[in-house]
Order: C-alpha cells, then sequence, then structure tokens
C-alpha cells in the first residue's frame, strides 16, 4: 500500500488563477481531494483521472461536514494510502483552521504539508481597488476575525486596541456582524467618518463592492443587499479606490458565462473572457473522441503522400490526426509533399506549431471560403485529403469534387455528447447566464438535446454569441436570436463581437 502524504492547500481567494504553482501540482498528485465551499471548483479539472472530489463546503448556515468530521475524513483518506488535497479557500492558517486539521494529522502520525495561499484579505482589497498598505496613509494592516467561535463566553476581539490603531483594518466572515464591529469601533473612539468597504466575493466575476463610513455603511450594506461572502476593510485608504479600481472596470465585469467548447480546447476561449472580468461556466456539450474504423483511417492516412493537398478545417482535426499519426509510429515525414490547406488562422497555427508551412488560409473562415480560394489553383485530377470530424458538412467535398479534383476523406475523429445530468445545466440556467457561447453547429445542437425543448424557455434572459454564421444559422434553425457574432470567425473575433455588442447596448 502507498504511504499516506496529506496536502493542506491555499485555493486563494476565488479567482482560479490565483492558486499557487505548487498548490496546483498537489491538486493533479491527489488520489482525494476535500474542497471548501470557498475553494473554486474550477480548479478541480485539474485534479487527475479518478481522484475522488468530496465537497466538505461550510456556510454560515450550514454544514455538510462539521470540523470534527473533516478531520476524521482526512484521517481515515491518508490512512487508505491515499496521497490527500486538503482546498482551502485562501490561505489555509488565516482563520482558515488548518491548524485544527494539521494538528490532528501530526497526533494521528499521519505526514503532512502545508502550501500557503493568497488569504482574501490581500486578494479581495486588491481586486477591489484598495490597497492594504499606502506610503503617508497606512503602515500597518490588521487582520482580524469577524466571526468568532459561538461557544466563547466573551469576545477576545479588542475594539478598544484596534479603535486606536492608525492601520487598516480588516475583518473576515464578518458581514453578520457588521454593526456591533462598527459600534464597537466608534464606541472606543475611531472617527464615525472612517471609511468603510466590503468586497464582496472578492477576485470572482460577481465581485462587487460598496463603501460608506464607519456611521452608515451598516445602512449601505442592507440597501445593496450585501451578504457572505465579504471582507471588510476599514480606513483611509479605501479613499484610493476610485483611482486604483481596476478589476471591476473591466468590460465584461459582472457578466457570467457559459462556455460549451469541449473540454480539451475550453480553456483558450475561458481564460480569455476571465480576463476581460467575465465569471466563466463551463459546461462542455461536445467531446472529442477517434473513430473506431483505424484500419480504414490508417490506410488512408498512408495514401497522403500521393496527394496534391490535405485540407484540415478544425484545430480538433489537427490535434487527432497527429495524435493518430504517433500511435502509427510515424511522423510528419508521412505527409511527403502534399501542401497544407487550414480553414482559419488557429487551424493554421496549429498546423505550423506541428512543424508544418501553410499554403493556403482563405480569407473568409468556411467551407465556402475554402473553395473560392482554391478556384483556379485545383487541377482536375488533383488528388486532395480531408482529416476531418466523422460527420461533417458536404459543401467542401461537393465543390472541390465539381472543380475535378479526386478526394479522400479521412474520418479522423466523432463528436460525441458527453455524460451529462440535465439537472445540472437546468441548475446553472436558473441562476442566471448572461451569455452562451456557441463555437460550432455541434455544440448548440448539443445544448438544445441536453435541455430538452420544454425547457427552451431557460434560454430566453441570456443572450446568445455564435463564432460564425455556419454556427449562426444552426442556431437559428433551432429557433434561437442571435445577439453577438464576430467579424472574424475566430475565439478572437467571438469575443470581440460581444465586447462590441455590450459597448453598442450599454
Amino acid at each position: 500500500m502507498k504511504k499516506p502524504y496529506v496536502y493542506l492547500v491555499g485555493a486563494g481567494p476565488g479567482d482560479e488563477g490565483l492558486i499557487t504553482v505548487k498548490g496546483l501540482e498537489c491538486l493533479k498528485k491527489a488520489d482525494v481531494i476535500l474542497y471548501d465551499r470557498l475553494a473554486n471548483p474550477s480548479l478541480l479539472r485539474y485534479r487527475k483521472e479518478g481522484a475522488v472530489c468530496i465537497d466538505v463546503g461550510k456556510s454560515p448556515h450550514r454544514h455538510k461536514y462539521t470540523q470534527d468530521e473533516i478531520n476524521s475524513l482526512l484521517i481515515q483518506k491518508a490512512k487508505e494510502g491515499n496521497v490527500v488535497t486538503r482546498l482551502k479557500g485562501g490561505d489555509p492558517y488565516v482563520f482558515g483552521r488548518g491548524g485544527e486539521e494539521g494538528y490532528t494529522l501530526h497526533q494521528e502520525g499521519i505526514p503532512f504539508e502545508v502550501v500557503p495561499g493568497i488569504t482574501s484579505a490581500i486578494g479581495a482589497a486588491n481586486y477591489g481597488g484598495i490597497p492594504v498598505t499606502h506610503r503617508n496613509i497606512s503602515t500597518s494592516f490588521h487582520v482580524i476575525t469577524g466571526h468568532e467561535d459561538p461557544t466563547k463566553e466573551k469576545t477576545t476581539v479588542n475594539y478598544k486596541a484596534l479603535a486606536q490603531l492608525e492601520g487598516t483594518l480588516i475583518f473576515l466572515m464578518g458581514v453578520g456582524n457588521l454593526q456591533k464591529i462598527t459600534g464597537e469601533l466608534m464606541k472606543y473612539g475611531k472617527s464615525k467618518d472612517t471609511p468603510v468597504a466590503l468586497v464582496h466575493r472578492g477576485t470572482t466575476g460577481r465581485q462587487r463592492t460598496v463603501t460608506g463610513t464607519l456611521e452608515n455603511i451598516v445602512e449601505v450594506v442592507e440597501r445593496n443587499q450585501v451578504t457572505f461572502p465579504s471582507i471588510i476593510i476599514v480606513g483611509e485608504v479605501v479613499n484610493l479606490r476610485n483611482q486604483l479600481n481596476w478589476f471591476e472596470n473591466l468590460p465584461l465585469q459582472g457578466k457570467k458565462i457559459l462556455v460549451t467548447r469541449s473540454r480539451q480546447q475550453a480553456s483558450e476561449l475561458s481564460n480569455k473572457l476571465k480576463a476581460l472580468g467575465g465569471e466563466i461556466i463551463e459546461f462542455p456539450t461536445i467531446e472529442i473522441k477517434p473513430c473506431e474504423n483505424l484500419q480504414e483511417i490508417d490506410a488512408k492516412i498512408k495514401e497522403i503522400p500521393k496527394s496534391q493537398y490535405t485540407i484540415f478545417t478544425s484545430v480538433n482535426g489537427v490535434n487527432s490526426f497527429f495524435k493518430r499519426l504517433k500511435e502509427m509510429k510515424l511522423d510528419i515525414r508521412a505527409i511527403g509533399d502534399s501542401k497544407m490547406v487550414a480553414i482559419g488562422t488557429a487551424t493554421a497555427e496549429a498546423l505550423e506549431d506541428k512543424g508544418l508551412v501553410v499554403e493556403i488560409v482563405p480569407e473568409v473562415f468556411t467551407a465556402e471560403g475554402i473553395l473560392e480560394r482554391l478556384q483556379g489553383v485545383i487541377q482536375k485530377g488533383d488528388r486532395i485529403s480531408i482529416p476531418r470530424a466523422e460527420i461533417a458538412r458536404r459543401n467542401l467535398v461537393t465543390g472541390l469534387l465539381e472543380m475535378g479534383a479526386i478526394v479522400d476523406e479521412i474520418p479522423i475523429y466523432q463528436t460525441v455528447i458527453p455524460t451529462h445530468r440535465r439537472e445540472e445545466l437546468l441548475e446553472i440556467l436558473e441562476e442566471g447566464i448572461d451569455v452562451i457561447t456557441f463555437t460550432s453547429s455541434s455544440t448548440a445542437n448539443n445544448l438544445m438535446e441536453i435541455l430538452g425543448e420544454e425547457n427552451k424557455g431557460l434560454l430566453e434572459n441570456s443572450k446568445i454569441a455564435v463564432i460564425g454564421p455556419i454556427t449562426g444559422n444552426t442556431v437559428r434553425e433551432l429557433g434561437l436570436t442571435i445577439d453577438f457574432q464576430g467579424k472574424e470567425y475566430t475565439i478572437e473575433g467571438l469575443i470581440n463581437g460581444i465586447l462590441e455588442g455590450y459597448n453598442g447596448n450599454e
């Protein structure tokens, strides 16, 4: 049996990109992952195949597991011979009860390691445009619990001492006690005009910040319905927010966007949308799988050197083709002198990354664009290979045959609907989605198949963004309205279409 080992990992304040490199490595090697409510669930996609994930999240009014139960679960899973990663929001040792977990593991003789994380006290303040220290304003900051152990007979938070400090005061988990916190600080001499900010769901696409003073912040919070999780920042540094509020000024800040691409491809679109402030929900509606008739595929691949041109119509086609080449113990020499044609810039870049020169890229990134570009180039009798999806539009093949070409289709991959619970999609849509992105006809068709016609009404309050006219036609045939479409049929074009659409409408 493997030796047990436990990593107590800080996941950071919410933005999945704020986890440390070492923390990510611990996620990837874990056999079992115990994760908190405040740890971004998107981080779980980095887990290795077969890893068991257990939600042990606690909220102020609902505990799936008590702390004692979490401690017992850590011990149990470790003693079964697993590498266990305990994923905790923020930093394990900043009001994260990581010390208690580490102490319990020590008592049981289980080796463990602590991987620090960015605490929300700093991260959420930063994303809220508030530096916790600033020259000539605040030379110190103090992190205080806003929610003490309810079993304690009396408070150990020394509000009298805190009120005399000139540094920044940061209260974590204190929204429910905001009135007491502000009242105690004013009671012991803190000016009622001292600036205060609350940052709700800091560093995420749902971040919201409100500001006021010790005297009126309770009213501001109630009026704006700010709830947990939020941090409270007290001090003159709050006044710097007007100049330093970078995150909430991002163009897609506050927009919840559904990405339906395959899991292998989703990260490119997701990361670019996140960088613009969007909150991304990934729900892949297609899965890329190799075709099963390998003997036929291999025979056609070996015939490619006889082709004058090889046309790739997607990045998926490129990746699937070269994966099969590797499995056949072949490399790019197997292609011979066949000239490369790519449907668009992304496909061309994928080919160039494999060491190939792309001869032809059409101006319009569609099958029709390829046909227009090849007019007068293709000679009668030219042989053309097309590695692509098992089921694909016939326009390209038909057009090439009309030019007199001999076409070898190579069904190198297939797209299938992933195993999804319809309830999961319904829950996502019921919570509200601002934009649904479709990067292919398959993503749109499959989403509707998963959703079911009877639930189509859940899409009424979401805007639809499509990558190009072919996908757009499919979306219209499904009875949906298109709100955003880029001028260029690429991921960048799709994103620009969303940005231009919001800039024009808001």
